[in-house]
């Protein structure tokens, strides 16, 4: 798969020292991410079993035992992942997945 933007999730854990410890959990996802050959949700559940899966695409990650979540959208046909959110729990209560 291809995933836009690593810019986008450097930016948030490099953006707070509080965020530091994301580092290393969300770039294991990146690169799983990057290996990956996802056609359907079905395949993101077969790698990532605890991804909600939302319509149109929509798929959200729990990120380092769920401290953090990171909200994409897939393009399946072309392959490509679009990270939409990245922060912590509590932020992500307080949008909607579904339209980011």
């Amino acid at each position: 798969m291809r995933v836009i933007a690593l810019s986008t999730l450097r930016a948030f854990w490099e953006g707070r020292a509080a965020y530091s410890d994301a580092r290393e959990p969300i770039l294991a996802w990146y690169r799983q991410a990057l290996k990956s050959d996802w056609r359907s949700p079905a395949d993101v559940k077969r790698e990532f079993g605890r991804a909600s899966i939302l319509r149109e695409g929509r798929v959200v990650f729990n990120v380092a035992g769920n401290k953090y979540r990171l909200a994409v959208w897939i393009n399946y046909p072309y392959r490509v992942v679009y990270v939409r959110f990245i922060g912590t729990h509590a932020q992500y209560d307080r949008i909607d997945a579904q339209s980011i």
